[in-house]
């Protein structure tokens, strides 16, 4: 009896050994180009998507938005094939299946304004019709090797911290549902001109970030978010910049425009801000 306790204690040890699974991997690997590419086009040729892309969006900050997201991703991804343990990125993989569900759902529901015939958009209805449930069965399987523990030198996100990131993630997952559901709700008061495929793709954006945000503040370790913070850095700053370039598609009478600006202008100063300061407690506590 002693013996089988000991081997049943010795495979859930080896099981929560925090390693991220050749799967894993695999299904990050593959993400990586069809986001580099899709960065590509939608961000420096944003004009062109009507010759270069699945369909046709327009105005400019649309498909510079969505750029933005690639790119963000695209890095997510790369940091999860390169690196060994798993409860670095376990944080990022739920908000892309968010994501690429609804993005999924808006193909389906907007099919006939897609370019049937362009070679995006088979990568497009591929990367969109598989990413859900391949992102969501190597979550499920690669959850259990969390062991659950600070690393040697991590820190605790300091939980008034946590609760604000949830709270903005709530109130983006909230604006999310409404441009999902409320396409031509939104598309009246959106800062600029969207119409009911662009405000769903903007509802799945914001179901990213919202998703992302509530991630990282349901997980107290450093360790945990870091990778997930740079990412949404990095996407962030393509949307400041992205903003600057797109700055006619913009209503400037419309009080949201303003406030638009204004939350991306924050999130700019205070993300790194944020990261800074807990990475040099981290820094201190290796010294």
């Amino acid at each position: 009896m002693e013996s089988t306790g000991n081997r049943e204690n010795m495979r859930g040890n080896s099981a929560r050994n925090d390693r991220i699974l050749p799967e894993t991997r695999w299904v990050s690997a593959i993400i990586v180009p069809f986001l580099v590419v899709a960065f590509a086009i939608l961000y420096l040729f944003p004009d062109h998507t009507k010759e270069l892309f699945a369909w046709t969006i327009q105005p400019r900050m649309t498909p510079m938005m969505l750029g933005s997201a690639y790119l963000g991703g695209a890095y997510f991804f790369v940091r999860a094939v390169a690196f060994a343990r798993w409860h670095w990125v376990k944080v990022g993989f739920l908000p892309v299946t968010t994501f690429a569900t609804l993005m999924g759902f808006a193909t389906i529901i907007h099919w006939d304004r897609f370019n049937h015939s362009h070679v995006s958009f088979f990568a497009w209805a591929i990367l969109y019709f598989t990413t859900p449930f391949l992102v969501l069965t190597v979550w499920l399987r690669n959850r259990r090797t969390d062991t659950h523990t600070l690393d040697a030198n991590d820190v605790l996100m300091p939980l008034i911290i946590r609760r604000s990131i949830g709270i903005l993630g709530v109130i983006t997952l909230l604006i999310s549902i409404f441009l999902f559901l409320q396409p031509a709700l939104m598309m009246s008061i959106w800062p600029w001109r969207l119409t009911p495929l662009t405000a769903r793709v903007m509802g799945a954006l914001f179901a990213l970030t919202g998703a992302g945000e509530l991630s990282i503040a349901l997980d107290m370790r450093w360790s945990a978010v870091r990778i997930a913070l740079q990412s949404q850095i990095i996407g962030i700053a393509a949307i400041g910049l992205a903003m600057i370039f797109s700055w006619s598609d913009f209503n400037k009478a419309n009080p949201l425009t303003w406030i638009f600006i204004a939350s991306i202008l924050f999130l700019l100063v205070a993300s790194p801000l944020l990261y800074l300061r807990i990475e040099r407690q981290a820094v201190k506590r290796q010294m």
